[in-house]
């Protein structure tokens, strides 16, 4: 069955069958806030507020970026990486640390991710990976490290805008789409294209007066080929030979698929070459190069919109997969987004693994996506896999991977979570909402705690964050109830803080929800709260 996932693609491949995809497609993420404020902005009406950038800031060189980076020469090798490459690795790393502290953290990120990828594909897969002039010479490099220089295949190049006059350069209107396979033998449908009107005009010139209109083509041999040396009705052989067996020649002759040259006063022109018909109506169109101009942006198919600042148009997904499986094989997508692989796969009779970190896409690509555009019925078609139902689901998330955890607790109340994974600590995350009379979305502070030894100290610190921040409230979701005592002084401490009036009535500035509450569909109490559908009610699965 088709799976669509929650969660971070790196923990879920580590969980997938070895060898079990046939394709590919991968759009990585490279300044996640834009997804972020593009998903929002379409939720709520208004963008996310400008101190967001910060807090969604994915790419900073911290310490496990660092470790990431220190333990890939290890990874590498395990993996039957060369230890050339391996050491290239490291000296490159270390040289781009200073310089490029962002860059070297997404592409020990990318590296993490691509490692695994390679061991999910099949010995006849490949795997695209679009990316844009920012760091795409760096992730060709990397490519070629993972995969094997001798297995990239192709750069493609896709026009998908047009020329900007105040781009005060020259302008950016093309992606780079790296095309590798894991070995020679790969699955390859050549793709096609209808030829044009004047492509026609001037090649299918002749028509027999059957109204089938066909261009004559050559029938010698490009190579010299010694059992093809024999005379064929009066014509003598061409240098080469003929580029078919007499058994061929005899049957293209008896289907009238030979044209031969005549003398005006009749007979054979045994001076000139009989040519082959190829008839338009049997001809698939000219191949497709390696630079596309013929598939129209996501802006001009309005009705494919999902939101995304970087969704990718239907038709350059459909190319991409017939062109590189078959029906009935595997296409995966692990940063999959708004699902226009998925879409595409199905529509093509492809099974589809979808993956995305944000809970916010994973509601959406399953309610517009596959439910209303697919008509596919969740259970029957596909499932959703890593979104905890129930109390033993989220205890089994927290023992997976506790920053995912809390990522979902977050969202789960519709929250926009902080990237910068901090030890069970801190704040994870924002709620935003509307106050009447203020232009700007005000914020809760949202801390998320999973384990089991949540004392008052956890409450007093919460609570001294919000009174030194600007959020105007703050709440506190924890896995277990906590006991009648301990509940008591947690309600006292947050009392302290006291009331936000709007209105005439009172929020409490500070808050406590329990995961099972949570599930239950428990949400924190706010003025306009937003982020929930019409503001009124929450997304749910």
């Amino acid at each position: 069955m088709n799976r669509l996932y929650y969660g971070d693609c790196l923990t879920i491949m580590q969980e997938m069958p070895l060898a079990s995809v046939d394709l590919i497609y991968l759009d990585p993420p490279f300044n996640s806030n834009r997804e972020y404020n593009a998903i929002y902005k379409d939720e709520t009406g208004r963008p996310l507020p400008d101190q967001i950038e910060a807090f969604c800031d994915l790419w900073k060189l911290d310490e496990e970026r660092e470790r990431a980076i220190r333990q890939m020469p290890i990874l590498m090798r395990e993996a039957g990486i060369d230890d050339g490459v391996a050491e290239f690795w490291r000296l490159w790393m270390n040289a781009l640390r200073e310089t490029q502290p962002r860059l070297i953290a997404y592409l020990s990120y990318m590296a993490q991710r691509l490692l695994p990828m390679r061991g999910l594909l099949k010995p006849t897969g490949s795997i695209y990976l679009h990316c844009d002039p920012t760091a795409g010479h760096y992730i060709k490099a990397l490519m070629d490290a993972v995969f094997g220089h001798d297995n990239f295949r192709n750069e493609i190049i896709w026009k998908r805008t047009t020329t900007h006059s105040d781009s005060g350069t020259w302008s950016r209107v093309s992606d780079t789409i790296l095309y590798y396979t894991v070995s020679r033998n790969f699955t390859w449908n050549t793709p096609s294209t209808p030829h044009s009107d004047d492509y026609v005009r001037e090649k299918y010139r002749h028509d027999d007066g059957d109204g089938r209109r066909y261009m004559l083509d050559n029938m010698t041999s490009p190579n010299p080929r010694p059992n093809m040396m024999y005379e064929w009705k009066g014509f003598p052989h061409p240098a080469k030979g003929w580029r078919y067996s007499q058994a061929t020649m005899a049957r293209l002759d008896a289907e009238e698929r030979i044209w031969y040259p005549t003398l005006k006063d009749g007979g054979h022109d045994v001076n000139r070459r009989p040519r082959l018909k190829r008839y338009l109506d049997e001809m698939k169109g000219g191949a497709v190069g390696t630079i596309w101009t013929d598939i129209d942006p996501i802006n001009s198919q309005a009705r494919e919109r999902l939101g995304y600042a970087t969704q990718k148009p239907l038709a350059l997904l459909e190319r991409i997969i017939a062109a590189s499986s078959n029906p009935g094989d595997v296409v995966f997508d692990p940063f999959c987004g708004c699902a226009t692989t998925l879409e595409a796969a199905e529509r093509l009779g492809r099974r589809w693994i979808g993956i995305d970190i944000a809970i916010h896409a994973v509601k959406r690509v399953a309610k517009i996506r596959l439910q209303e555009r697919l008509r596919l019925a969740e259970g029957t078609h596909f499932t959703i896999e890593g979104v905890p139902r129930n109390l033993e689901g989220a205890h089994d998330l927290w023992k997976r991977d506790k920053y995912q955890f809390q990522k979902w607790a977050v969202e789960q109340v519709d929250g926009f979570v902080t990237t910068k994974k901090a030890a069970d600590g801190g704040v994870d995350g924002r709620l935003y909402f509307a106050r009447p009379g203020i232009r700007d979305f005000r914020s809760m502070l949202i801390a998320v705690k999973g384990g089991t030894n949540v004392g008052i100290g956890i409450v007093r610190d919460l609570r001294g964050v919000l009174e030194r921040s600007e959020a105007d409230m703050a709440g506190l979701i924890v896995m277990h109830e906590p006991g009648a005592r301990k509940r008591e002084s947690f309600a006292s401490e947050m009392a302290a803080a006291g009331d936000l009036e709007v209105h005439g009535t009172l929020y409490p500035r500070m808050q406590l929800l329990t995961i099972e509450e949570v599930l239950d569909g428990a949400r924190f109490r706010t003025p306009g709260a937003v982020g929930r559908g019409t503001g009124q009610q929450a997304l749910a699965l």
